[in-house]
């Protein structure tokens, strides 16, 4: 035979083989598409604790591993409206489900989202004429967009409650019951700050990666309060973002992470890793730590607070290539109307709230532990 035609016929062996290698690993790893392609199998044998769960759940469980929250400020004022108009009536509309609607709707892009999309389904339901529920059962992918959803602001709304009363000039400590938006903006009340939606630009220092947080410029020594009740997770030095401090949700769906706190005292004197926060207590100072390896240095330019919203389906995402850090620029504008009034301590550095409050959650979790 000629070298020639010997040359063809090898090639076309090796062409064949690929083909058949390609048609074998696609057959065996077939991508799922549409929405259906944010989840992902997590096998969970690390201890005796996850043992037991593969034992009840199977051996594979199934999480969400992408989300792109988009929801503007509007829609999220509108649906938060809704919920908090209608929690003592005969229908209550719960936010998460009606915003989770409107997504099925426009395919999660609220880009062109008007305040008349949510009214027309709203007055529908008030008047008993469909119910979320009917609403929502047609839509295919609405159990998605609700875990997200809920992921994301399950613990923004609910019942609390709030110090309040006062007898002959002195403050009595009365309780009062209330339901409404129980998660406040990070920066205390009466203290200025300036932003803009910095999520997602390029960030150069250690190495090249994208800003996955919201910075909020202020004042050093600007009290910083806990968005929502939680654990404190982190606490200390990161050469990223220098004194910093990482508060769980009780759910742990939610990781707040607030970075850059002040030189020499960054931190509220009661915390270290473990301690349970409430909603609005004071937790750090702004300040413009960072960007070293060496502890307590001032090598950012400009005093902010960089305060980022981690969401997690899975423990396998909090660290590594699977975080989920999501844009909270509209979830800092919604904020703005719950803002924690602050007093100083007096000859200290400290901080403190001034109306105290009781979430049901904190209580439940000190009790569970």
């Amino acid at each position: 035979m000629k070298k020639g035609k010997m040359k063809y016929l090898v090639a076309g062996e090796v062409l064949l083989l690929f083909a058949l290698f390609v048609i074998y690993y696609m057959g065996n790893n077939k991508i799922k598409g549409g929405e259906e392609a944010r989840y992902a199998n997590s096998s969970k044998t690390e201890n005796m604790e996850d043992a037991e769960v593969v034992a009840t759940e199977g051996p594979t469980e199934k999480f969400i591993k992408w989300v792109d929250f988009n929801v503007n400020y509007t829609a999220l004022n509108d649906a938060y409206k809704a919920d908090f108009e209608t929690y003592q009536s005969d229908v209550h509309i719960d936010w998460i489900q009606l915003l989770s609607y409107l997504a099925c709707r426009n395919g999660g892009n609220f880009q062109k989202y008007k305040t008349s999309d949510l009214t027309k389904v709203v007055n529908q339901i008030k008047k008993k004429e469909t119910t979320m529920e009917e609403l929502c059962k047609e839509q295919k992918y609405y159990e998605y967009y609700h875990d997200c959803y809920e992921a994301i602001l399950g613990g923004f709304v609910g019942e609390y409650q709030v110090e309040t009363g006062e007898t002959d000039g002195k403050v009595a400590k009365t309780w009062e019951t209330k339901y409404g938006l129980k998660a406040f903006l990070p920066i205390a009340k009466n203290f200025p700050y300036s932003d803009f939606d910095d999520f997602g630009v390029s960030r150069s220092y250690g190495y090249k990666r994208k800003h996955l947080g919201h910075d909020m410029m202020g004042q050093i020594g600007t009290p910083i309060v806990a968005v929502e009740s939680g654990y404190v997770e982190a606490l200390g030095w990161n050469q990223y973002g220098g004194w910093r401090i990482g508060i769980r949700s009780f759910d742990k769906k939610r990781y707040y992470y607030y970075a850059h706190l002040r030189q020499n005292y960054p931190y509220a004197s009661n915390l270290s890793v473990g301690s349970t926060v409430t909603a609005g207590d004071v937790i750090g100072y702004l300040g413009r730590t960072g960007y070293s390896a060496k502890e307590n240095v001032n090598n950012i330019d400009t005093a902010h607070l960089h305060f980022g919203m981690q969401i997690i389906f899975d423990e396998s995402q909090k660290e590594g290539n699977n975080e989920i850090w999501i844009d909270c620029y509209n979830i800092v504008r919604f904020l703005y109307q719950n803002r924690c009034e602050t007093a100083k301590v007096s000859d200290t550095k400290e901080w403190k709230r001034i109306q105290n409050m009781k979430d049901p959650i904190v209580e439940k979790y000190n009790n569970s532990k």
